[in-house]
């Protein structure tokens, strides 16, 4: 299948949005393995730390790669539904489109978390992909139907805020109000009350239902970027300007909000969703910039083979086992060659995802849901 091209005013891929989606798949798809590896040969336990997810409150760079791939499906908005609307799609098509994607992404999802394997009994109906395809769809469906960008800022700031407002000040019974841990927040109640199946965190679910509406948020937030990235009566510098004020704004608000309301990427709370939302926008200016202004293009080459093909490798390096294949070809080096070798075993790993993937771009097949 090939892709539509996300293009600017000049018919010019945005290239810098395949080398950002990429950018981002990449660290889970072997890449956090070849930063750790450098943290335990040098000693920079600081990196090491970053590639994990903390474990309740606070933020680490591995804690980015969601709300990040989420903020980028928000960019492509404007290009893919508000394009259409001004070549009078009709809306009813457009719903259509982004409700059978929605689905699609909810199936999968609940495919990848082992629903094939038996024990239908305890199926985890919440998934990654479950909550892309349902936070890509209420943003997408606010998109559609209002009819200015002002109207979509206002839609966005009323999610931001009611979201707090919920996890703040509704009690939840036997806890209170704004108990946020895992036991006591909102998130994990409305989870135990009405989502079927398997919890991740056995009393809550980081992609449980009412965290959907947070990830809804920070997916508008990319839609804001993508606005303003189409817009052609700014220069490109102008754009790189807006996109960095406000991602530093977002970023410094979330941080001030932190001590008296915490950011917790499990549980989605607005100050993680300012800081992750803030840090987004600030990277896309910085791919912007680099790529699609400054045209250094050659070093992105290979994250835009990713990006390419993002929801087709997430799946890809679940269902088959690359460690197993690069064991095989290259599991001889870390016994002769110590941490050398295991540089090359990491390095080989990386090349077997990435050759897949460069085969399907060569051909032009590109997994789009």
């Amino acid at each position: 299948m090939k892709s539509n091209a996300i293009r600017t005013g000049k018919k010019e891929r945005l290239l810098s949005l395949d080398a950002l989606r990429g950018f981002d798949m990449f660290w889970i798809t072997g890449g956090s393995m070849l930063a750790v590896f450098f943290a335990e040969v040098t000693g920079f336990d600081w990196l090491s730390n970053q590639m994990h997810h903390v474990e309740w409150a606070g933020l680490r760079m591995y804690d980015l790669i969601f709300p990040l791939f989420m903020f980028i499906s928000g960019v492509a908005i404007p290009y893919a539904l508000i394009s259409k609307l001004e070549k009078n799609v009709p809306q009813k098509t457009l719903l259509a489109k982004v409700t059978k994607r929605m689905v699609t992404l909810v199936v999968l999802g609940v495919i990848y978390n082992g629903a094939l394997q038996g024990n239908l009994t305890n199926i985890r109906f919440a998934s990654v992909l479950g909550q892309i395809g349902l936070a890509y769809f209420f943003a997408a469906v606010i998109v559609i139907y209002t009819k200015s960008f002002a109207s979509r800022l206002y839609w966005l700031a009323g999610m931001l805020v009611g979201y707090a407002f919920i996890q703040l000040f509704v009690p939840v019974p036997g806890f209170g109000a704004g108990v946020l841990t895992p036991e006591g927040c909102i998130n994990g109640y409305i989870d135990r009350l009405f989502l079927p199946g398997r919890l991740h965190g056995k009393v809550f679910d980081p992609e449980g239902l009412l965290c959907i509406i947070s990830a809804a948020g920070i997916t508008l937030m990319g839609s804001v970027a993508g606005h303003f990235l189409r817009e052609q009566s700014r220069t490109p510098w102008q754009k790189i300007t807006i996109l960095s004020g406000i991602g530093a704004g977002l970023l410094v608000l979330g941080l001030a909000l932190h001590p008296v309301y915490p950011i917790i990427k499990s549980a989605w709370t607005t100050s993680f969703n300012l800081a992750a939302g803030g840090i987004s926008f600030l990277l896309m200016a910085f791919f912007y910039l680099i790529i699609d202004v400054l045209k250094w293009r050659k070093w992105s080459f290979y994250f835009r083979v990713i990006g390419m093909n993002s929801i087709f490798v997430y799946l890809f390096v679940r269902f088959i086992d690359v460690s197993t294949l690069t064991g095989f070809l290259f599991g001889w080096s870390p016994e002769l060659l110590g941490d050398f070798g295991q540089l090359i075993w990491i390095v080989g790993y990386l090349g077997i995802i990435w050759s897949v993937l460069y085969y399907m771009y060569r051909k032009q097949i590109f997994l789009r849901v």
